[in-house]
């Protein structure tokens, strides 16, 4: 075991859900902007006398945000200028929250790589605005306007992680929360979710901060975890080797899989924070939060445990069904409308749907499989009308089928309704074992596994459609029979 461990915190930075920019009425729906610097005005371009106004929704959605990650909501909070000069930022500075955030001083609970759970300290949720978009050629770079002024939230975790796995858990905790409230959309490829990673190594059970690296814009999970893993064992080689670690930014070269320097780390001196004329500070009202606070939604955690207790999940099965909240309505959906178990449905979807799901790229979103038509299919085995085999031939004809299928019809056409007529299954049985004495002879002679293998000549031979139950109860009778 290594004699150092690391220290993680984490920033995220979400952009908000909003019609429009955090102070102006530009669009915030960049994306779909007809071409670059068409979403822009004087205040998002940072003109001469333009004049700021804050956007009331993403007041609220970082609120809503701050409860959820059980902070405390600060009623007089104020914006500040951020100072620093790069293209991306127009003005020159970045309106941003510093003294006094929006919220501060939360948690979250989360589980370790050992699967125990740990607690995470929020420091502060704050407000300010995304800068614009560069685009880099090979002897210049285009800036793009459009995303500049967007309301972005920065949620920042205290160092309170000590694995890459706690970590992951921490960021992947942190975008189903996002998504469950409606105030992003999790898409990190589109850098809609970004996280920048905070790491030093220190001797293991020391409590000393040492320098810490941060490594600026991961965009998936993936480059979380690899730029997390790579920077602590190269921090740790420096220390081995007799060095010091130089406090800087980083950025993440994903193809080579290393760390490369950006620029000397900046302290928030650096930056010359300072009260941003333009705005007073922000009143909330206690009775305006409360209001806030009654829109909070049923989170992962209390969804995971109203799952455990109403379906009789396990831990992991329900944690694998409310990570998504899309996916957990899905589930409820289905259970309401199926004769089916909660576990049965748990089984299917988690199956042969996510795999479906996985295998073509397609999120729920995607899939037009009605919950009816769902819970419809999984009540036909459930009953035997039709076999499990046979049921997941239906699933996958109903889902490539890109509209709503009636599974009954499937079966009709495909001859797949499950037979229990006990001549039929005895007449392949009996021409089975007549074609196969070698395999009765070990089972006479005590191989009784043999059987399982017998059972598949079976189900070839009725095509699927034999009732297992019928058909092992009728096998094993024929072959003890030939015993005597």
């Amino acid at each position: 075991m290594t004699q150092y461990e690391p220290v993680i915190g984490l920033e995220i930075h979400a952009e908000l859900q909003t019609r429009s920019k955090m102070f102006c009425s530009c669009s915030a729906d960049y994306s779909n902007a007809p071409e670059p610097n068409t979403f822009i005005c004087p205040v998002c371009t940072g003109l001469p006398g333009a004049m700021p106004v804050l956007n009331k929704k993403a007041i609220e959605q970082a609120t809503l945000v701050g409860l959820s990650l059980n902070c405390s909501i600060n009623e007089f909070n104020t914006f500040a200028r951020k100072n620093y000069f790069y293209p991306d930022l127009p003005k020159g500075y970045q309106i941003s929250q510093y003294d006094l955030p929006i919220a501060s001083k939360g948690w979250l609970d989360i589980l370790d790589d050992t699967d125990s759970p740990m607690r995470v300290v929020v420091r502060r949720v704050h407000l300010e605005e995304d800068t614009a978009k560069l685009a880099h050629e090979k002897n210049y770079a285009l800036v793009d306007f459009n995303r500049a002024g967007v309301p972005l939230l920065e949620i920042v975790s205290e160092p309170d992680m000590r694995t890459v796995e706690a970590a992951l858990s921490y960021a992947t905790k942190i975008r189903a929360i996002l998504r469950y409230l409606g105030v992003n959309s999790g898409d990190m490829e589109k850098g809609i979710l970004r996280f920048e990673a905070n790491v030093s190594v220190r001797p293991r059970g020391s409590s000393e901060l040492r320098t810490r690296t941060e490594i600026k814009n991961l965009n998936s999970f993936r480059a979380l975890t690899r730029a997390s893993a790579y920077e602590i064992e190269r921090q740790i080689k420096v220390y081995e080797n007799g060095g010091e670690v130089v406090q800087e930014t980083l950025g993440w070269d994903e193809a080579h899989g290393v760390t490369i320097s950006q620029r000397g780390k900046e302290d928030a001196h650096d930056y010359r924070y300072f009260p941003e004329p333009d705005l007073p500070p922000l009143q909330l009202d206690r009775n305006w939060i409360n209001s806030i606070k009654n829109q909070l939604p049923e989170l992962p955690d209390a969804k995971n445990r109203r799952f455990m207790e109403q379906y009789e999940l396990k831990r992991r099965e329900a944690s694998l069904l409310t990570a998504e909240k899309s996916l957990a309505d899905y589930f409820e959906e289905v259970v309401s409308k199926s004769k089916s178990s909660a576990k049965t449905v748990h089984s299917w979807l988690t199956g042969e749907f996510m795999r479906y799901m996985n295998d073509s790229g397609q999120t729920l979103e995607d899939i037009t499989l009605s919950a009816a038509q769902f819970a419809q299919l999984i009540d036909m085995v459930t009953d035997k009308s039709i076999s499990g085999n046979s049921g997941k031939v239906v699933l996958n004809e109903m889902l490539n089928a890109k509209r709503n299928c009636d599974p009954s019809q499937i079966v009709k056409e495909k001859n797949l309704a499950q037979v229990s007529d006990t001549g039929f299954i005895q007449e392949a049985i009996e021409k089975i074992l007549s074609d196969n004495p070698r395999e009765v002879e070990q089972f006479l002679a005590g191989k009784e596994t043999i059987v399982q293998w017998l059972m598949g000549q079976v189900a070839r031979a009725t095509k699927g459609k034999a009732d297992p139950n019928i058909a092992k109860d009728l096998l094993v009778k024929t072959l003890e029979a030939r015993r005597k």
